[in-house]
């Protein structure tokens, strides 16, 4: 019989073989027999019947028609009570912080509203020297931000068209990005590379890269970015902005290989 996966066997064998007995169910789209889960498991036919029933009666396991089994909807009850408590902040401000302490530069956690990015949360130092620190309430335009960019690419084009007709793509420095065409050809680069970047688009002097959060729906929540000195941005933080940001999606729920929902507001 094999322990769950990626933990340690627990100190009650019965709950060792209730957990290889779930894995099993969660693997199978269709009611298993009673038969495959003994072979699968390594349990005695009777052993696992035994502990099926059980898990029947509290609704952990479904019995659709005798000798086969399905997980059961209390799981999904219980699953959706996780995810009703999952706050993107708090999934996000541990793997901020181990990030910030590779790179001794701020990173920042910013969501949408509307038009504009807002910046929920950061991790920062204030011994680290100079720094780039972005206020937790701030608020800039979307096509001037790494993290608002990485918004506009999940949108469909004509929503992209709208916002640059609403804002007008007003620039701040002599780098923003004002013009439509533009916009778009560096959208299609980010859908392509999966990171943002802002180079000193909303502040000259300063420049950032940004990787998206995504939920359990594939669904782009938030962004991830590190803001700092144009002579400080080091290329090598791409990879681990993208690798922090995928670790926080995972806490969300989100699966590797799952299809991002786009245009979603």
């Amino acid at each position: 019989m094999n322990p769950p996966n990626d933990t340690q066997a627990p100190a009650i064998q019965v709950i060792e073989r209730m957990f290889a007995l779930l894995d099993v169910l969660a693997e199978q789209p269709d009611p298993v027999p009673l038969k495959l889960l003994s072979e699968r498991t390594g349990l005695h036919p009777s052993t696992a019947h035994r502990i099926l029933n059980d898990l029947t009666l509290g609704r952990y396991v479904d019995r659709p028609e005798p000798g086969c089994y399905r997980l059961g909807m209390r799981l999904l009850e219980l699953g959706n009570l996780v995810k009703a408590r999952l706050d993107v902040r708090e999934a996000a401000l541990a793997p901020m912080r181990e990030l910030h302490r590779l790179t001794h530069q701020p990173v920042n956690l910013s969501m949408r509203q509307g038009d504009e990015i807002v910046y929920i949360e950061r991790a920062y130092s204030e011994r680290s020297g100079m720094q780039v620190v972005r206020a937790i309430g701030g608020r800039a335009p979307l096509h001037l931000t790494s993290v608002g960019k990485l918004f506009l690419a999940h949108d469909d084009p004509q929503r992209v068209r709208a916002y640059a007709t609403r804002t007008g793509l007003a620039g701040h420095t002599r780098n923003s990005i004002t013009d439509v065409q533009r916009l778009e050809r560096e959208l299609n680069q980010i859908r392509h590379s999966a990171l943002s970047r802002d180079e000193e688009e909303l502040e000259l002097g300063v420049r950032c890269m940004a990787a998206g959060i995504f939920d359990d729906q594939g669904k782009l929540v938030a962004g991830l970015s590190i803001s700092a000195p144009s002579d400080r941005l080091e290329e090598s933080w791409a990879e681990r902005v993208r690798d922090t940001a995928s670790q926080i999606s995972s806490s969300l729920g989100y699966r590797q290989g799952a299809v991002p929902r786009h245009g979603a507001r």
